[in-house]
């Protein structure tokens, strides 16, 4: 095996977790190249990357169809030994068929999974099924002797590094606010009494995409700490996850900064909302701890994914967690 090619074209968290496969194919197999396949948009992930050769993007906002055909001509081309398709969509089990690879592994759940050489099963379920993502990932791989299971990993750079050496300074935690989902949002009067309870010597840092800089605003507008600066569309990728690195805690909802954090292996503190760690999306740093609701409502979880409200219209997954129960998790 000299050449390998990882597609996940999923969601930020997606790709973060499917990166535990790159580490385990690089133990396993040292010399090979590894490339990857995503979604225009996170080859930033890989900037720099020890062992990461190429990284193919799929750009989906214009001319889709047309771009994933120039794609799949593209992957043919390099003659890969085996593709290890995460993704369980159409458009990723045509990319796979297509690669005309000897080796095409990839989940039954695929439409096109009868192109495929090797086939695993993808299942999430609440009893029976403890399996963390970066586990089910690995069945992929089931037909590698030796294989071993990492997890997954990212590489900020020194300059990555350096250059947040001027606007990151002293002990602080980052709190990055924002989901997709409301249901899987720690709702922001709730983060805003955690960050009035920070001591006055910590600082905080409210970290997230473009897109999130209006509930960082809001949130430095209201809080009663005046040691609350946001980043919030300022930062790449890697240099968040070297900001989290840094951090005395770095908290999040189950959601993309979350992997962000595992990923370095950054303190972190997982806020569940709706969703619920058995579904195997939790966090994997040393440090790593998880903050529910006690007593849990009956009507959680209430959908795998989040929902755009609660369904109950109670939303107490959230709002019976207390601000103690995160404040416990800062060790200063």
């Amino acid at each position: 095996m000299k050449q390998f090619l990882i597609i996940q074209t999923a969601s930020l968290g997606d790709v973060i977790l499917s990166t535990a496969l790159a580490e385990s194919l690089h133990k396993r197999f040292p010399d090979a190249a590894i490339d990857y396949l995503v979604k225009r948009g996170y080859e930033g992930l890989f900037r720099g990357h020890p062992f990461i050769r190429t990284v193919h993007c799929w750009d989906k906002r214009k001319k889709k169809y047309r771009n994933l055909l120039r794609l799949a001509f593209s992957v043919r081309k390099a003659k890969y030994d085996a593709v290890i398709n995460v993704q369980r969509f159409f458009t990723s089990g045509f990319l796979s068929a297509f690669s005309g690879a000897p080796v095409r592994s990839g989940f039954d759940k695929n439409p096109l999974s009868f192109t495929f050489s090797i086939k695993a099963k993808h299942e999430i379920g609440l009893v029976g099924y403890t399996e963390h993502e970066t586990e089910r990932n690995h069945h992929l791989l089931s037909w590698i002797p030796d294989i071993t299971i990492s997890k997954p990993a990212l590489y900020p750079s020194f300059s990555d590094y350096s250059s947040l050496s001027k606007r990151v300074t002293g002990r602080y935690i980052t709190i990055s606010p924002a989901s997709l989902w409301f249901t899987k949002q720690f709702p922001v009067h709730k983060w805003i009494d955690l960050i009035d309870n920070i001591p006055e010597d910590i600082g905080v840092i409210l970290l997230g995409a473009s897109d999130d800089q209006d509930i960082c605003n809001r949130i430095i507008a209201l809080t009663r700490n005046s040691g609350v600066i946001s980043l919030s569309g300022q930062l790449d990728f890697l240099r968040s996850a070297a900001v989290m690195k840094g951090a005395l805690m770095n908290y999040v909802n189950d959601s993309a900064p979350m992997h962000l954090a595992s990923a370095v292996n950054a303190p972190v503190t997982a806020v569940y909302c709706s969703t619920v760690p058995a579904f195997g999306f939790g966090p994997l740093s040393d440090n790593a701890g998880i903050i529910e609701a006690h007593p849990v409502p009956e009507c959680k979880p209430c959908g795998l994914h989040g929902l755009r409200q609660c369904p109950e219209g109670h939303f107490k997954c959230a709002e019976t967690i207390k601000t103690e129960q995160l404040l416990d998790r800062l060790e200063v």
